[in-house]
């Protein structure tokens, strides 16, 4: 029997986390032996030593592929591999100190359909913002009226949905199926799982983009089994002709685009506060779900088996309650796994924010200077991109691994208030706060664009602009002019918010990569004996990590090489990976 199939989850590194802002070949006989042997011993169920992934997700992967590894034991950061025989032994834990942002929101006022006051800033401030200029970006005299005074019905007679216009569910429904030619990796999981449905009994509520991409993630999750309830976590990311398609299936989804902070926290709600209906899992991207439920339905938890967070502003707020001894549901943490990390948080800011800019600020960047604050996996894209471009991009950073970094790949780094007069362009990409303050936007010389690329609209104060003397300009969708009264303006772009989700769209082929792992994620959460997890925040097992990455390699026709026997004795790993320890840095 292989033992690490008897190793405990991996918890939270005590690094912190990065920020936020999106085939194999067949193997030999002897693979088959060793998965069926693997699939045997997880059927078990020895509760005293739990597999490292649940038995029904294993024989889910073993439909989707014809090559199944044998899982090998994960555990924290500290994990170290042992010479005989590969396996990686416990390390002691060890506390996590990070900084939280502050919590200035107590969800304690009640919502009713009549009044709608403005509430103030969520715990976060990632999502909404009461003072919109801007609204939604359909400026028609329909916008004026909120879904939530319109009645609609589907073909199918239900009511339980809150969009814009069903109407538009036929245009939906044509981006949802371009959206699943490319997401290749997350239909091949449908297909395969969809015989077995791992997630029957499973009532997700989630909050996060509406999108055609995340539509393809919600269906598949309802393919295997589960019921779900969604709304958005960002009120301009959501796509309101996909909105329509899911609510045409009888999807209960409440998103619209120009959501005012009322209109957010009313849909959370409702996806919630349902009679005979409770949830016990939650997908988040924010937390803002999460946190909803802790302070209006703490009573929701008894019930809930787990959550998956995608982002560093909810991870922080997990972190918040696991270290005050609240969290009373074990999370696993998406936003630093290798696959997020690398491929949604990379490669996907890389190409984005030329789009971004482009159809937002017409901006031609030759020869522009722009500052990047934050050198993590966003900032890396970004400033890639646009040194690629001609730009002169200057970074600003506080981890001394990262500034290193910068300098390394052939950027300047200074510090923000020494070059804010001259650069053409700031864009912020910390995923914390006040980054980028009114001290800095008063120098700012005439013209200097504003943007955010992280995942919380605190990055810049935009709070601070909203003054007496300053006269704001909205000149087109997510586009506002702030007027000094010397005749100044500055873009801001997006009101601060997360701008290729608000402004532009994202890879489908990322985002894929990113569904596949929270599917996986779900699966794992719903389907772990009792007692797998405990009441704390794990990272995804690096074998899952490893399993989408292979997946989605039959797109580009790659083939992985194979380590011989007498290499996997060498190095003390097993044939089939994991490949890393969970402290490896790609």
């Amino acid at each position: 029997m292989d033992s690490s199939l008897n190793s405990k989850p991996e918890i939270q590194s005590p690094t912190p986390p990065m920020e936020d802002n999106n085939s194999m070949e067949d193997s030999s006989h002897n693979d088959e032996a060793a998965i069926s042997s693997a699939l045997e011993t997880a059927g078990n169920g020895d509760s005293s030593q739990p597999p490292t992934i649940s038995s029904k997700l294993l024989r889910m992967l073993e439909a989707a592929t014809n090559r199944r590894p044998v899982l090998t034991k994960m555990q924290n950061s500290d994990e170290v591999f042992d010479e005989n025989d590969g396996v990686v032994s416990e390390a002691p834990r060890t506390k996590r100190q990070i900084p939280y942002p502050e919590q200035t929101r107590e969800f304690d006022s009640r919502l009713t359909k009549t009044g709608r006051r403005s509430l103030s800033h969520s715990i976060s401030h990632s999502s909404t913002d009461s003072n919109s200029s801007g609204g939604s970006d359909a400026e028609n005299p329909e916008d004026e009226v909120s879904p939530r005074d319109i009645q609609q019905i589907n073909s199918k007679g239900s009511r339980d949905f809150c969009i814009k216009n069903i109407k538009l569910a036929d245009f939906g429904r044509r981006e949802i199926e371009l959206a699943e030619d490319e997401m290749t990796a997350l239909m091949a999981l449908r297909k395969s799982a969809q015989g077995e449905k791992p997630l029957v009994g499973a009532k997700i509520v989630g909050c996060t983009h509406v999108t055609a991409q995340t539509a393809v993630l919600f269906e598949t999750l309802m393919v295997l089994g589960a019921q779900c309830r969604w709304a958005a976590c960002n009120i301009y990311s959501t796509q309101d002709e996909v909105a329509a398609a899911l609510a045409e299936q009888d999807f209960p989804v409440f998103a619209w685009k120009g959501e005012s902070e009322d209109d957010f926290w009313w849909c959370i709600d409702r996806c919630v506060n349902v009679e005979g209906w409770e949830p016990n899992m939650i997908l988040d991207d924010g937390g803002d779900m999460t946190h909803w439920i802790y302070k209006k339905y703490p009573h929701l938890f008894k019930k809930v088996k787990g959550i998956v967070e995608e982002s560093i502003t909810g991870i922080h707020r997990l972190h918040h309650l696991s270290k005050a001894g609240k969290l009373c549901v074990p999370a696993i943490n998406m936003n630093d796994s290798v696959t997020k990390q690398k491929f949604d948080n990379f490669y996907c800011c890389r190409e984005s924010i030329l789009d971004s800019l482009k159809k937002t600020a017409d901006i031609m960047f030759g020869g522009k200077q722009v500052a990047v604050c934050g050198y993590g996996e966003v900032g890396k894209g970004c400033s890639a991109a646009l040194k690629a471009m001609g730009s002169v991009v200057y970074v600003t950073e506080i981890d001394p691994i990262c500034a290193l970094q910068a300098c390394m790949d052939g950027f300047r780094l200074t510090k923000l208030g020494d070059v804010i007069r001259q650069v053409d362009m700031v864009i912020t990409c910390t995923g914390n706060k006040n980054v980028v303050g009114r001290e800095h936007i008063d120098l700012m010389k005439n013209g200097c664009i504003v943007c955010n690329m992280g995942r919380s609209n605190t990055e810049i104060d935009v709070s601070s602009l909203r003054t007496p003397e300053l006269v704001w300009q909205h000149v087109r969708p997510q586009v506002d002019h702030i007027i000094w009264p010397d005749g100044k303006r500055i873009v801001l772009l997006a009101e601060g918010r997360v701008l290729n989700l608000s402004s532009s769209t994202v890879p489908i082929y990322v985002l894929s990569i990113t569904a596949t792992t929270q599917a996986l994620a779900l699966i794992e959460l719903f389907n772990a004996p009792e007692g797998r997890y405990k009441q704390d925040v794990y990272l995804l097992p690096k074998k899952l990590d490893e399993y989408v990455a292979s997946l989605h390699l039959q797109t580009f026709d790659a083939h992985l090489t194979e380590l011989t026997d007498e290499q996997t004795k060498y190095m003390g790993l097993s044939k089939y990976g994991p490949f890393k320890p969970s402290y490896y840095r790609y």
